[in-house]
């Protein structure tokens, strides 16, 4: 790869919340702008073979929140009354650029929503609505919802082992882990926060939204910064083969 700026391909969030798109992606590019990415926004309208040429101008992958819950059908149930309703478009979007992703071992961020369609995606299974103490739908509002125990075995996050404070904007969560997914963080009631794939290939889901706390907490300044930085590092696989020989 250049020293150019590695570029992110990130989706729209809705099909149809364009006042939810218009506040919430500008907070994911410029996270990953601020750590010298660009972020590449991927429209939900397009063809499947415009989406496939735009992340194939990608280095990374980035799935973002959205107000919708994954379809509860692709992972063998029928929504319950409080599941909000699926984004086809959406789904269509997510499903090709994990192809993309799994297939080239693009880095790959996942936040909120992101995070449930790649445990789906990936074959697991989610919680259609959480009943607990913790209120994990305290909104946008709220800077530090609740706190997470993180594993000090965790790959992308064992640096902040131990309790942080996260936001919290969800009723979902993940109940079975996808294939090859760990969990890596629990909310105190027990709820799944961030999962990761080990190995090589950067793979990581988190339940909370760094990009609203990306100025102001530690934890998602670095979420974001090791991210960018694995883009940056990243390499087509033929290439990575061939420095293998």
């Amino acid at each position: 790869m250049t020293d150019q700026a590695p570029r992110i391909a990130i989706p729209e969030p809705n099909s149809t919340e364009s006042e939810y798109n218009q506040r919430s992606w500008p907070q994911y590019a410029r996270a990953v702008e601020a750590c010298g990415a660009i972020a590449v926004p991927i429209p939900l309208t397009e063809s499947p073979a415009t989406v496939a040429r735009l992340v194939a101008s990608c280095s990374g992958v980035l799935l973002p929140g959205s107000p919708a819950d994954v379809n509860p059908q692709k992972y063998g149930e029928e929504p319950i009354p409080q599941c909000a309703p699926a984004d086809a478009a959406r789904e269509a979007v997510d499903e090709l650029l994990l192809q993309d992703a799994f297939n080239l071992h693009k880095p790959l961020l996942c936040v909120c929503y992101g995070t449930q369609s790649l445990n789906v995606w990936k074959g697991g299974t989610l919680t259609q609505d959480l009943s607990t103490p913790i209120n994990h739908k305290a909104g946008r509002e709220i800077i530090e919802a609740h706190p997470v125990e993180i594993s000090s075995s965790s790959q992308r996050l064992g640096d902040f082992q131990g309790s942080v404070t996260v936001n919290s904007s969800h009723h979902q969560a993940i109940n079975r882990p996808g294939d090859g997914l760990e969990v890596i963080a629990t909310a105190p009631d027990g709820t799944v926060e961030a999962i990761e794939q080990r190995g090589e290939h950067f793979v990581l889901g988190v339940q909370w939204h760094p990009e609203r706390t990306f100025e102001t907490a530690p934890a998602s300044k670095t979420i974001f910064a090791d991210f960018v930085n694995a883009v940056r590092t990243w390499k087509p696989r033929e290439i990575r083969e061939s420095i293998a020989r």
